[in-house]
Parts: C-alpha cells; sequence; structure tokens
C-alpha cells in the first residue's frame, strides 16, 4: 500500500474561527511537530461520530511550522458528523492524528501556475501559493466562494499575492468562468485545484477543451462532496443474501468491513481505486464521488468506489468473496 496510517497522540493546542462557518485548529503531536511536509499534505484525525470511532481526512494548511499542523474545519449541517465532532474540541483537547501524506505532485521546474480553490478547498492551496511566490514563480490563485464572508485566508493570500489573487465571490456576481480563464492561461502552465466534486468536473472538462495535457491539471477533492444529498442507502452482496444499510454518517467501505466483509482500501479518498466494487444492480441512482474512474467509466455504472462514493436506493455489488474458496 502507497499509504501507510503511523498514528500518533496529538494536542489541540488553540482554535480560531476563520469564518462564521470555518475554524482553524493548531494540532501538536506528541513526537515530531516540527517536521517538515510535502506541499499538499493531508492527516487523518480520529473522531467521534454518536459513540463510534471514525477517521477523517485534513488537509494542511500553509507550509511547515514547528508550532504543530493547521488544519481548518468546515462545520457542515449536512455532513457526516465529522465536523461537529472537531468543532466540539477546545484547546488542551487530546486526539489522535496520524503523521502527514501528500497526493499533490507538482512540478517546480514550471514557471507558471495558476491555482484554483472552491470554498473549503482552500485549504490545501495556501501552502502551494507560499511556497510558489517564495520561489519566484509566476502565479495567480482563484478563489471562488458564495461570499467574501465565506473566504478564509483571504488577508493572508492577499498579502502574499497582491492582485494575483482573484476572488470570484457568487453574491457579487462574479462566478469562475473556467473556459474564459484556461483560455487566458499562458502555454505550459500547471494548474493545482481544490474543490468540490461539481466544480472539479466543470474544471476538468474546460481544460480538455482548451485542449491543454489533462497531466497539467492537478487536483484534489472532497470525499463528502457529490451531485446528491448525502443520504442512507442500501446495499445487497450478491450471492451472500445480506443485506446492509449504509448510514449517512458512514461509507461503504466501513460498513462492509466492520460487518466482516473485508474489502481492500488504500488512500481512502476515492483516488486509487483499490476499494472498487463491481456494480450487479442499481435500483436508484449511484452518486460517484471518485476521482479514480473516468466520466465514461461513471456513466457506465460498472464500479463503485467504497470510501467515498454513494448512491440513492438500493445497489447490488460483488465483493469478489466466495466463502467456498476458503
Amino acid at each position: 500500500m502507497r499509504f501507510v496510517e503511523t498514528w500518533t497522540p496529538a494536542t489541540v493546542v488553540a482554535t480560531r474561527d476563520l469564518t462564521p462557518g470555518i475554524r482553524e485548529f493548531l494540532l501538536r503531536p506528541d513526537h515530531g511537530g516540527g517536521a517538515a511536509y510535502p506541499v499538499g499534505s493531508h492527516i487523518e484525525v480520529g473522531v467521534t461520530v454518536d459513540g463510534q470511532p471514525q477517521t477523517r481526512c485534513y488537509s494542511l494548511v500553509g507550509e511547515a511550522d514547528p508550532h504543530g499542523y493547521r488544519i481548518a474545519v468546515r462545520r457542515a449541517p449536512d455532513s457526516r458528523g465529522g465536523s461537529r465532532y472537531m468543532w466540539s474540541l477546545a484547546s488542551g483537547a487530546r486526539i489522535t492524528i496520524t503523521l502527514p501524506t501528500s497526493l499533490l505532485q507538482i512540478d517546480w521546474t514550471r514557471r507558471h501556475f495558476c491555482l484554483v480553490a472552491g470554498g473549503i478547498g482552500i485549504t490545501p492551496i495556501v501552502g502551494a501559493a507560499q511556497a510558489l511566490a517564495r520561489r519566484g514563480a509566476d502565479v495567480t490563485l482563484h478563489y471562488a466562494v458564495r461570499s467574501r464572508n465565506d473566504a478564509a485566508y483571504l488577508d493572508t493570500l492577499w498579502a502574499l499575492l497582491g492582485d494575483r489573487l482573484v476572488v470570484h465571490a457568487g453574491d457579487e456576481g462574479r462566478r469562475l468562468d473556467f473556459h474564459r480563464m484556461f483560455a487566458a492561461l499562458p502555454q505550459q502552465v500547471m494548474t493545482l485545484f481544490c474543490g468540490p466534486m461539481r466544480m472539479l468536473d466543470a474544471a476538468r472538462h474546460a481544460w480538455e477543451a482548451a485542449g491543454r495535457p489533462m497531466t497539467d491539471l492537478r487536483y484534489e477533492t472532497f470525499g463528502s462532496s457529490g451531485r446528491l444529498p448525502t443520504e442512507a442507502f442500501r446495499v445487497r452482496l450478491k450471492d451472500e443474501g445480506v443485506e446492509l444499510v449504509i448510514p449517512r454518517d458512514r461509507s461503504l467501505l466501513d460498513v462492509l468491513n466492520e460487518a466482516g466483509h473485508e474489502v481492500m482500501s488504500d488512500c481512502r479518498r476515492g483516488e486509487c481505486g483499490v476499494c472498487a466494487l463491481d456494480i450487479v444492480d442499481v435500483d436508484g441512482e449511484i452518486d460517484h464521488r471518485d476521482v479514480f474512474f473516468s466520466d465514461h467509466q461513471k456513466r457506465d455504472n460498472r464500479k463503485i468506489c467504497a470510501c467515498v462514493s454513494r448512491a440513492r436506493g438500493t445497489v447490488t455489488v460483488d465483493t469478489l468473496h466466495r466463502a467456498d474458496a476458503l
């Protein structure tokens, strides 16, 4: 596996509200709090939802800080409960976290960079902006938010980038036009994106329409974002006579594993495809929330990434487990 989880105890050193709906947490692990980490790194955090231990993934904000790791959590009423737990923590709280892992690959030899963030997707972009500005790269950041009141780290980014920071606030009528933006970019530009799934889909389609190589568009997304509202659904296991309910605050992967139906996994972010299951039948609709499968594969509805994707109604899957093979 690429991502080996090494858990360590940590302390919530401080919290501060960045916006009415976004809170920053400074976490100091018991050992190695000032260690450097690559741009775009994230950590897993142990949370408790309805009395049950779970994990949530959060991007680290900014470059390495000797005081600890900074994350920012948006309080989402429609989330699976992780943000509610995080917002209940105060300074001095003890938690467990993993060591940082980076999935974002940046070609530092490039001269031109375009950074794009949607909402809370600004968290991994802050560190990228700092690193690129420090290197003297030609970098512009497009930041899409509902309103400026929702924009975290706006002062920090403005001090860093000045008029190279472009805010697209929906309530000001300044919506991000990917086609126009990408058409105006210089050749050999590398674009780094983080935002919700619908925004990523629009960016990918516009990037392709602009005739730019897909390898020059690097991105992350939220495993909790999708086209459909997050709600409970049912999963049936082929040839096993088993039907399980996937609550709105649990993943298909976690429920299957807890029920004893072992499913391999790796990134748990919908990016590696290790946990993909064969879809046998769908009575409802699949909400593909991964970035592993292509648009064509998602339309075919032949596989589902159990770590992040969900459904409306009932989906029958084949875990490839065969009792007679034991």
